[in-house]
């Protein structure tokens, strides 16, 4: 499941506001606000639609791969 940082970062690397992630996940702002910065952990099904959104927009989460965690894009095909 998508970590804080993950979510910082897959942001960061669509170019992407707190306010467009949360128009296209349906997450209010203030749940991905407090969920980057550690406040709270969201329910599953939140991260859930926070991680689809992001993928829908060509983010391919990474998993624990004795690096860590990370984030790229998704390959265009030619």
């Amino acid at each position: 499941m998508i970590t804080s940082a993950q979510c910082r970062a897959a942001r960061a690397l669509i170019d992407w506001s707190r306010d467009e992630l949360a128009r296209a996940s349906k997450v209010a702002v203030r749940t991905i606000v407090d969920f980057e910065r550690g406040a709270r952990e969201p329910r599953e099904v939140t991260k859930d639609a926070i991680q689809r959104a992001l993928e829908g927009a060509g983010v391919v989460f990474v998993s624990e791969n004795g690096e860590g965690p990370g984030v790229r894009m998704r390959k265009v095909k030619r």
